[in-house]
């Protein structure tokens, strides 16, 4: 028995403006590729299928395609809603799509009915727990604390018992957990949506002591918890930071006695990410920087003074830079003052003007702009002088 363990496509997402719909085709293309030549038998696909709740029409037909380009691949689609779907839309019509290989797994319900996937031995019984917002799911589990970790026990609970009704009816199973949750040592990226507040919402590793295999959605990076406890991480990068991570999915073997290998997929992104550093006339002229030409950019600038016309030199050399940001080498040219504190120190308006315009750019006013303040200046004052 195969397993591909995917998450978090975000489907819909686009990348600091730009579009990603392609992108995502692509991946799935991969993914398709992989089902076929790797003999998958089920794909799981941990939450966040979609970026949002009301995803826009293309991208549900581009779920709609990679459903359909799976499943006649000969391999069934077992998913669940994350922190970005919502669970009622995503879980629209599950029970008919059973019937063509596909499993939804979004309701609190649904969370102790497995699928069943045959290895000759014990079969694998894939659970899938959707993503549980505490404050919400509390109630319907009855549970009294709205946590994550409290609701995610709970679940588990009943996943556990419904196992353990099986083996004393003689019909073991092999328990494999999907979660789309925050479990304590994962390292988290930019582009994922906070799950907590104040902190309280990490799970402990030791609720999926009792499983097989658990598959984990959320962080983006692929991790390894412990042997058989793993984020698969996006298909996609959908931070910079994010830029020096592998990304695809894990091959997850199982025969009739238990876990027996994990291996990892690569699906390579159609465009590199590069994260630069550096004063303008570094970043122009270093000739290791050239792979970054054709790269989406994200560059950091160390001038002492913030250059003119910053992203339009960037982009001369960086075309697709998205990103720009200063952070002067020297620290911050301010004398140790406020900005209110040397305001208070001008002796006049144009010394004002100036100020400001060296506090909010980090460049003091050449004497052009110097002369066009002055100027302007004058012809205000003369104009309250006439009134």
């Amino acid at each position: 028995m195969r397993i591909l363990h995917t998450s978090d496509w975000h489907l819909g997402r686009s990348f600091h403006g730009v579009g990603m719909l392609g992108a995502q085709q692509q991946f799935i293309d991969r993914l398709v590729d992989t089902v076929c030549e790797e003999r998958v038998d089920a794909v799981l696909i941990a939450g966040d299928v979609y970026d949002r709740a009301l995803p826009g029409v293309d991208v549900v037909r581009l779920l709609d395609s990679a459903l359909e380009r799976i499943t006649a691949a000969g391999a069934k689609v077992i998913l669940s809603s994350g922190n970005h779907d919502s669970a009622a839309r995503l879980g629209f019509g599950s029970r008919i799509f059973e019937r063509g290989g596909v499993y939804l797994r979004t309701r609190i319900s649904e969370i102790d009915e497995p699928v069943l996937l045959e290895t000759g031995g014990s079969p694998v019984a894939v659970y899938g727990i959707p993503y549980l917002e505490p404050r919400l799911a509390a109630p319907e589990l009855g549970v009294e604390t709205p946590q994550h970790a409290a609701v995610v026990a709970e679940a588990i609970r009943r996943i556990t018992a419904d196992v353990k009704r099986r083996a004393d009816a003689g019909e073991p199973v092999q328990p494999v957990a999907m979660a789309h949750v925050f479990a304590s040592g994962g390292i988290t990226s930019d582009s994922e949506r906070d799950l907590t507040v104040g902190g309280v919402g990490a799970v402990p590793l030791d609720l999926f002591d009792g499983f097989t295999y658990t598959a984990l959605g959320h962080l983006h990076g692929r991790q390894e918890l412990s042997p058989s406890v793993r984020y698969s991480g996006s298909p996609l990068p959908y931070s910079f930071s994010e830029a020096r991570q592998q990304k695809g999915g894990l091959l997850v073997d199982f025969d009739g006695g238990g876990l027996v290998s994990v291996e990892p997929v690569v699906w390579p992104a159609p465009r590199r990410l590069a994260v630069l550093r550096g004063t303008l006339a570094e970043l122009l002229a270093d000739p290791a920087l050239a792979d970054a030409e054709t790269a989406y950019c994200q560059v950091t600038l160390t001038d002492d003074e913030r250059p003119a016309k910053a992203m339009d030199s960037v982009r001369s050399r960086f075309p697709d830079t998205l990103v720009l940001t200063f952070e002067p080498a020297s620290g911050p040219r301010a004398s140790g003052q406020t900005y209110s504190q040397r305001l208070a120190k001008a002796t006049d308006d144009l010394e004002i003007c100036c100020g400001f315009l060296d506090h909010v750019r980090s460049r003091q006013a050449d004497e052009q702009e110097k002369q066009l303040f002055a100027e302007v200046l004058s012809k205000v004052q003369s104009t309250e002088a006439a009134q």
